[in-house]
C-alpha cells in the first residue's frame, strides 16, 4: 500500500464531517449516511491515491461520496428496503438532531433536483467560490452560477411552501 495509515486516518479527520454531510443530504438517514461515508473513505483505503493537496483530497472525496449514494439510491437493494413496508416513517427527529443540520432546511434541501443539491453544498457548506465548483463538476463558470440562482429559488419557495408560519 502506497499510503500509511497514518496518512489516510489524517485524510478522514479533516474530512469525515464533509462526506457524512454531504451523504446524509442525498440518503436522508443518519444510518445510510454513515455506511456512505465508510464505504467512500474504504475506496481510498482499498485504492490508495496521491493527493496535490488537501483541497484535492476533499474534491475526490466529495465526488466519491457523491457517486456512491447515486448508486444507493438506484440499487435494487434501496428500492426493497422503502418498498417493502409502506408504514416505515420518514427519517426520524433523532436522525437530524445527528445530522447536525437544522432539520427544515436539510430536508428541503434533500427534495430539490440532485444538480442543485451540488451546488448549494458546495457553495454554502464548504464555502467553495463558483469558478472552483465550475472545476469540481466540470461545468462551465456560468451555468454554476445560474443552478446556484435556480437552487436559492427553489429552495426559498420550497421553505415558504412547507416551512412553518
Amino acid at each position: 500500500m502506497a499510503r500509511g495509515t497514518s496518512t489516510i486516518e489524517a485524510i478522514y479527520r479533516r474530512h469525515v464531517q464533509t462526506v457524512y454531510r454531504l451523504c446524509y443530504s442525498y440518503l436522508g438517514s443518519s444510518a445510510e449516511a454513515e455506511d456512505a461515508t465508510q464505504a467512500t473513505f474504504m475506496k481510498l483505503v482499498e485504492h490508495p491515491r496521491s493527493f496535490e493537496s488537501e483541497e484535492h483530497e476533499k474534491a475526490w472525496l466529495i465526488v466519491a461520496a457523491k457517486n456512491h449514494c447515486l448508486d444507493v439510491l438506484k440499487s435494487a437493494a434501496h428500492s426493497r428496503v422503502v418498498t417493502l413496508d409502506e408504514n416505515v416513517p420518514e427519517p426520524s427527529i433523532e436522525d437530524e438532531v445527528f445530522a447536525d443540520e437544522p432539520s427544515e432546511v436539510m430536508q428541503a434541501i434533500r427534495r430539490l433536483p440532485e444538480k442543485y443539491k451540488d451546488v448549494l453544498f458546495l457553495f454554502y457548506y464548504e464555502g467553495r467560490q463558483t469558478d472552483e465548483i465550475a472545476r469540481m463538476l466540470g461545468s462551465p463558470p456560468s451555468t454554476i452560477r445560474n443552478r446556484l440562482a435556480d437552487a436559492r429559488a427553489l429552495l426559498k419557495k420550497e421553505l415558504e411552501g412547507g416551512g412553518r408560519t
